[in-house]
């Protein structure tokens, strides 16, 4: 049996195994050690195993994924989302459509807090949601803007998203976080494009809102700035040289903790859902790095990922052909298997053959990690999707994959504009360092 054989029966049994619902982690860390122990020894699988595990715990640079997580478990804790939102609301919700572009809005300032899309669909779900029934939106439109909205935690700085590609990829993550900046905010712009346009077809699922006269709007700003002040310190403060990104991470944290204790809301039963959210949610990441830690010597063992390059670099379609079909897989994919661990599961394979076309890492980062968010509101799977049900229950599930499919267009929108313009993605990275 070749390697290449072995490989490809190793893929599958991985798949298989998350298809039988186990932990992505597990799955890779068991496909990885057979896989390596049939390509060379099992002593040298348990060697790669617990010598893997053991670099990947105590990788400083990976400190940064518990501190944003904690940052954006005691944002959503201490009501600062909420302000955001109002805030949002205050200014933009009079709009026919309003409230849910003030959804996207909400859900893109969560987003630079938490990292996290189902974060940002949970929390600012359970306080959009009842809002825009109230004024008599339409279900399609209410939860299409919370799931669509959410997607913008994995693509705005911090994002775990680039956290975990840049590990994976040996990249600057500092860089991925500003190259993510510009393309972001494009995204929230397109979203509210894609609102307006639905609202002209559809006016009555899309009532105007209330208008808040200045002195109002202008209060609920200031509850909201709390956000904006502690994303400008840590985002700015990486651009500017100032710290790390593992300082910004740590900085963020205490400030957001900062924040909720002049608030008056940490609690000890809110101390308590921190800590154990923010355990878990960094329990499941770490499982997933040390799994795609062993599991990626196995993929280069088969020797699958040079024989795909040579494959692919054969067919005569040019570099923006085969990074056409590199994205229309990742799409397909995406829609059966959760974004993070597509990434870890392709990228041993996927990573080489960018870099051999020419294009810039930074950048494919970025357009990687915006197909794979939409991959977080398509059916069948659309992680997304189903976190909004858990907030709508009324709403079926087809109500929300429905409501999702203008924002799917806005998503494929700027995805075209990232390949045709990619400066988009790589000015301010460029100008920074």
């Amino acid at each position: 049996m070749t390697s290449e054989l072995i490989g490809i029966l190793g893929f599958a049994g991985l798949l298989l195994l998350i298809g039988l619902r186990f932990p992505v982690g597990i799955a890779m860390l068991l496909v990885g050690f057979i896989g390596t122990g049939a390509l060379n020894s099992f002593s040298s699988a348990s060697y790669s195993m617990t010598g893997q595990s053991f670099e990947i715990i105590s990788n400083y640079d990976l400190t940064v994924l518990p501190l944003f997580i904690l940052m954006g478990t005691l944002a959503a804790a201490g009501g600062l989302s909420r302000n955001l939102y109002d805030a949002a609301q205050a200014f933009i919700g009079h709009w026919r459509g309003g409230l849910a572009g003030a959804t996207v809005v909400g859900c893109a300032g969560f987003a630079a807090l938490s990292g996290s899309s189902i974060a940002s669909a949970v929390t600012m779900g359970r306080v959009a949601y009842p809002q825009m029934q109230r004024y008599g939106y339409g279900q399609r439109l209410s939860t299409g803007a919370i799931a669509a909205g959410g997607t913008l935690g994995i693509l705005i700085p911090p994002s775990t998203g680039f956290v975990l590609y840049a590990i994976l990829t040996e990249e600057s993550i500092g860089r991925l976080f500003l190259a993510g900046i510009i393309p972001g905010l494009l995204l929230t712009c397109l979203f509210l494009v894609a609102i307006r346009v639905f609202a002209a077809f559809r006016p009555s699922e899309s009532p105007k809102g209330e208008r808040v006269n200045w002195a109002e709007s202008f209060k609920a700003l200031l509850k909201g700035m709390p956000i904006v002040l502690i994303i400008l310190i840590t985002i700015g403060g990486i651009y500017a040289g100032l710290f790390t990104p593992v300082e910004a991470a740590g900085i963020g944290a205490f400030l957001a903790l900062v924040m909720v204790i002049l608030r008056g809301q940490l609690t000890p039963t809110v101390t308590k859902n921190v800590i154990v959210d923010t355990l878990q949610t960094t329990g499941l990441c770490f499982l997933i790095l040390i799994g795609a830690s062993v599991f990626a010597p196995f993929v280069a063992l088969s020797g699958l990922p040079a024989a795909i390059s040579e494959w692919v670099a054969g067919l005569a379609i040019g570099p923006y052909g085969i990074l056409a079909v590199i994205l229309v897989m990742y799409l397909l994919l995406g829609m059966v298997i959760e974004g993070l661990s597509l990434m870890v599961i392709t990228l041993p394979v996927v990573f080489p053959l960018v870099l051999q076309l020419g294009f810039d890492p930074i950048w494919f980062g970025v357009i990687m990690v915006l197909v794979l968010e939409m991959g977080l509101i398509s059916p069948p799977v659309g992680v997304n999707c189903f976190v909004v049900k858990t907030v709508a229950t009324d709403v079926e599930l087809e109500t929300i994959f429905a409501g999702v499919f203008p924002f799917l267009i806005a998503m494929i929108c700027c995805v075209a504009l990232l390949v045709a313009f990619p400066q988009i993605a790589l000015f301010i990275p460029e100008a920074a360092f």
